[in-house]
């Protein structure tokens, strides 16, 4: 039978360029860790690993092995150090993954709040877009994250949060529209109008609401790099469309004009998501439930312009 300790063995393995790096690596001698290989090969009833002059590969069935492996010592990791943390101090690591506008208004309050309540917690926050979340969050490179969009994400722990509406944006000196500038402007009065969008998902939240009222929109330039889209409209070379908080620091500095959307009105969801399949310790249970707070601190003081779920 295949044990905890086969699986840890196989692990270092898997992340080492021979057996004999791998056996120097955990401190177990090269023979006695190839006849693990063996008896492992035996019980499984596949071939593992393929040895070379140059050292050892992993077969596909290997492969297969070392992703349950991950999961399996992991989540032992996890039920053990929770049961340590049990009627103690909460302590450990956190991982969060978020989207740049979400971390433009929550990473610096949330990091204090963290330090301030959970002293014991080391968090870690990680920007990026939200495709690479979702994988995070199912690799458990993250605990955590923020997602707008589930529909590609697979199977979810998702709390709805808040929704954002969506705004038009604009160069002060360049606005496009014959309506005064800054007023509400219709969805299908971008049509003749140069876009400048992402390719992530709020694009796909965008392009969802074109669809379905019969608009298309002319984008001229996609680029997942949401402050040179700022700099590019500000500079009058176009035209975006983002949530408020990701252009908060543009129209505060009077660099972005922007305009509510209606005909219809967007809005996007903002969830706060992790990973059913993995057992979240004290410590990843205590920074969501203080994300949650300090987000909706964020909206009811209109730092974070959503409304709440």
């Amino acid at each position: 039978m295949v044990d905890i300790r086969q699986l840890r063995y196989f692990l270092a393995i898997a992340d080492a360029p021979s057996i004999s790096a791998a056996a120097q690596a955990i401190g177990v001698a090269q023979p006695s860790l190839s006849q693990h290989v063996q008896r492992m090969e035996e019980e499984l009833g596949v071939k593992l690993v393929d040895r070379s002059p140059r050292g050892t590969l992993l077969t596909q069935e290997g492969h297969v092995l070392v992703e349950h492996a991950r999961r399996i010592c992991d989540s032992l990791d996890r039920c053990m150090a929770d049961m340590r943390e049990l009627g103690g101090v909460i302590r450990g690591r956190v991982g969060f993954g978020m989207p740049p506008s979400c971390s433009m208004v929550m990473s610096v309050p949330l990091a204090e709040t963290v330090r301030l309540e959970l002293p014991e917690v080391r968090l870690r926050a990680v920007e990026a877009m939200s495709g690479y979340i979702k994988h995070w969050i199912d690799d458990g490179t993250v605990d955590i994250g923020f997602l707008y969009d589930l529909s590609d994400a697979g199977p979810l722990r998702a709390t709805h949060v808040m929704d954002e509406a969506l705004y038009f944006y604009s160069a002060p000196d360049a606005w496009p529209l014959d309506t005064p500038p800054g007023t509400p402007v219709a969805l299908r009065d971008l049509q003749r109008l140069d876009m400048i969008l992402t390719s992530n998902g709020l694009r796909q939240t965008i392009e969802g609401y074109c669809q379905r009222n019969g608009v298309s929109l002319n984008v001229v330039i996609e680029m997942d790099a949401m402050t040179q889209i700022k700099e590019l409209v500000a500079r009058g070379s176009g035209y975006t469309i983002f949530a408020p908080v990701a252009a908060q620091d543009f129209v505060r500095r009077g660099e972005l004009l922007r305009a509510p959307i209606v005909e219809p009105r967007m809005t996007r969801p903002v969830y706060l998501v992790s990973n059913p399949a993995r057992v979240m310790t004290r410590a990843c249970r205590s920074v969501e439930q203080v994300t949650l707070d300090v987000a909706r601190e964020l909206v009811q003081r209109g730092i974070w312009e959503a409304t709440l779920v």
